[in-house]
């Protein structure tokens, strides 16, 4: 094996980032803590923290608007302003935009770098990592981690003319990146009918060696304990959950893990309903694999009536198969394609008669919750950030080469293009806040 390459500098776009808890943050500390003995320096653009606090948050840690900070990878963080203004739609659109103004007047002032990365769904970030990319001569890489614009407008965050701008916004962006990354194979297949023409499928994963495989269950017990740990949104279609386990009673126990919107709401219907939940604020590190010992079966869960959701894995599925434990999937297409494959689990409508009647099942046969062994062999051979983050780095590496091998322009011929880009994303800006 050849050694790897050193000082291949890497720029990062992102909405979230340690020290909080969130989706961008969990893949690229993963990647990262890979990627760096593989020779890669990362540099990463992003707001103050201000999401999901993870269990490193605090003043000392959540950084300064337009100040540098170390992370602990051996990164560098350079922060970009953040509003505290609420949680509603338009308040949000606020803060993407007031970071995507800030990420581009950081991204251009940050040295040196070979490659810029954005990670989306952010579609104002989208426009700003094209703007540093023109801006600085290299190549543009667009991570897409949801099936985006589909899931907004299963959502009905777009709607009408709305639609198409984001539409075209997104398009426009994809079409002129040098490779665009997304995290499942159905996505992938979806840009490429598209006409997206370099896309390439880099999953989320785990890390194994950081992943424990537990204990079977007891084979006795006197109800059974299910466990869902993650976001409480309208994506997971957790009043199922509760409205299933009022059915069964007091053969069973739901714990629910986690934060989200809707986790006010779910309080109100299992107290309506006499349902047995017990709702836990959300746990990192090692209190997870407790929470999953405890544990009879896992939840793995998705709403059935958004469309986009046919090419969404929930990333807590690969850790889920890996640790051994009886699996309720709650999932369809390409996430029930991965439970199917790997061996692990039984996979159900989002129906709480369904989802009652597997779960008094289980309460009666207990060796049912016996895990076969092989999830934990499939994530090892398909969701490994080990090798995710070398197939990663051999990716950017030729999109590097490739993007060098091409004429280079002057530092006014970037300039220029930068600004027409930037009148185009403009543009599209204001047709957005027009039609929305």
């Amino acid at each position: 094996m050849q050694p790897p390459e050193t000082d291949v500098r890497l720029l990062l776009l992102t909405s979230s980032y340690w020290p909080e808890h969130s989706p961008p943050q969990r893949r690229w500390m993963s990647l990262i803590r890979n990627m760096r003995d593989q020779g890669w320096a990362v540099s990463v653009v992003a707001p103050v923290a201000h999401y999901g606090p993870g269990p490193d948050y605090s003043s000392d840690t959540k950084g300064r608007a337009w100040r540098a900070q170390p992370g602990f990878l051996g990164e560098k963080i350079y922060r970009v302003p953040h509003l505290l203004l609420g949680d509603n739609r338009v308040f949000k659109l606020a803060n993407q935009l007031v970071g995507a103004a800030g990420s581009v007047l950081r991204g251009v002032a940050t040295g040196r770098q070979d490659a810029v990365v954005v990670t989306a769904p952010s579609l104002p970030l989208l426009g700003s990592a094209l703007l540093v990319a023109r801006f600085k001569g290299l190549p543009l890489v667009v991570e897409m981690r949801d099936a985006w614009p589909n899931l907004a407008e299963d959502a009905s965050l777009v709607r009408g003319g709305s639609k198409s701008v984001i539409n075209s916004a997104v398009e426009y962006v994809q079409n002129r990146a040098d490779l665009v990354v997304t995290v499942t194979e159905g996505f992938e297949r979806t840009l490429r009918e598209r006409g997206v023409a370099d896309v390439v499928t880099v999953r989320n994963g785990i890390q194994m060696d950081r992943t424990p495989r537990l204990e079977a269950p007891p084979v006795q017990r006197e109800r059974l304990e299910v466990l869902y740990l993650g976001n409480h949104g309208e994506s997971q279609a957790l009043d199922v959950l509760i409205r299933a386990a009022a059915l069964v009673g007091d053969d069973m126990r739901l714990t629910l893990v986690g934060h989200g919107s809707q986790k006010p709401a779910l309080r109100r219907l299992a107290m309506e309903l006499g349902a047995t939940v017990r709702f836990l604020p959300p746990e990192y590190r090692e209190a997870v694999f407790a929470r999953y010992q405890e544990a009879d079966s896992l939840v793995i869960s998705l709403r059935d009536d958004w469309k986009s959701f046919e090419d969404t894995i929930p990333s807590k599925t690969y850790e889920v198969l890996a640790v051994g434990r009886h699996i309720t999937g709650i999932v369809r297409g390409e996430a029930a394609n991965v439970l199917t494959e790997a061996g692990e689990g039984d996979i159900v409508e989002c129906k709480p008669q369904e989802i009652a009647q597997l779960w008094r099942e289980l309460a009666a046969d207990r060796s049912r919750l016996q895990p076969a062994g092989t999830g934990r062999e499939w994530v090892k051979s398909h969701a490994n950030y080990s090798d995710l983050s070398c197939r990663y780095g051999d990716l950017l590496r030729q999109t590097i080469r490739e993007h060098q091998a091409q004429p280079q322009q002057s530092v006014t011929q970037r300039i220029a293009r930068m600004g027409r880009a930037a009148v185009k994303v403009a543009r599209q800006s204001r047709q957005f806040r027009r039609t929305a």
